[in-house]
């Protein structure tokens, strides 16, 4: 099984890491798990834990108007946005909305799960750190441009090196989809509004694309030449496996179809085995 792993990401010049754990039984599979990944946009799963844990009103109405950059929700809206905190985070898992989880961040003000068991997960920076960064490392606006003029660029952004970045691995982010399926994470109804909103996410085309007849609660993270995934597999039997699969290309291309079908292959591959 490691080997059809290997061989599916390096098929197409991926270097990939996996894990997944059958949430009933406990049996799990991994490829690399414990080692460090960049989380992207995955990081948003424990920012939303956070927030539920904080004690915070999450029916608090907050008004949006300069906002950091992105292409989705209110980070791709001109006009001021009055929502609550907990509109804010549907928009940060469903649509990976970037103004919307740093609201939830400045918010929150910190993200420490070691609570949780979550040890090796290290989220210091907001989604508008992370932007200032790749600018500040192609030393221009129009970094998909300056990374496509030459992609050996890529091993210059800070943004893939975990040590430099927002990190776990796929083993704690695992534990995360378990303690928030089996209520630990938070309190229950917490809980299960988390996994309202991962089943509300709209990008079909990674985990989702290996298990085209279950229900799968997600959520996706892309930065230049990372493409991951993390979520939990729901079979129409009742059986629960949570999957994380993180990915990392020498390509700079903005749209990279076989590097994200493949998450959904490896993930089914892990699946099928533990099944």
């Amino acid at each position: 099984m490691i080997e059809r792993l290997e061989a599916a990401f390096s098929a197409i010049g991926l270097r990939g890491w996996l894990h997944a754990v059958d949430l009933d039984s406990g049996r799990e599979i991994g490829l690399r798990p414990d080692e460090p990944v960049v989380l992207a946009s995955v990081f948003k799963v424990a920012l939303v834990t956070a927030l539920h844990r904080s004690g915070l009103d999450l029916t608090q109405r907050v008004e949006i108007g300069p906002r950091s950059p992105g292409a989705t929700g209110v980070a791709a809206m001109l006009d001021p946005v009055v929502l609550s905190l907990r509109d804010l985070a549907y928009l940060a898992i469903a649509v990976s909305d970037n103004a919307a989880a740093d609201v939830l961040f400045d918010a929150v003000g910190s993200i420490d799960l070691r609570e949780l068991g979550l040890v090796r997960t290290r989220i210091p920076h907001r989604c508008r750190d992370i932007a200032a960064a790749l600018v500040a490392d192609a030393g221009t606006e129009d970094v998909q441009a300056w990374l496509e003029a030459d992609p050996r660029r890529l091993s210059l952004l800070s943004v893939r090196d975990p040590a430099r970045t927002n990190a776990g691995t796929p083993r704690e982010m695992t534990r995360l989809l378990e303690l928030l399926w089996t209520d630990r994470a938070a309190d229950p109804d917490s809980c299960a509004a988390i996994r309202r909103l991962m089943r509300l996410q709209v990008w079909p085309h990674r985990l989702a694309s290996g298990f085209p007849t279950d229900t799968v609660a997600g959520k996706t993270g892309t930065l230049p030449g990372v493409r991951n995934e993390i979520g939990v597999v729901e079979r129409g039997d009742g059986r629960r496996f949570a999957v994380a699969v993180f990915t990392v290309s020498a390509s700079p291309a903005a749209a990279l179809p076989q590097a994200d079908r493949v998450i959904g292959t490896a993930a089914r591959i892990a699946v099928d085995a533990l099944t």
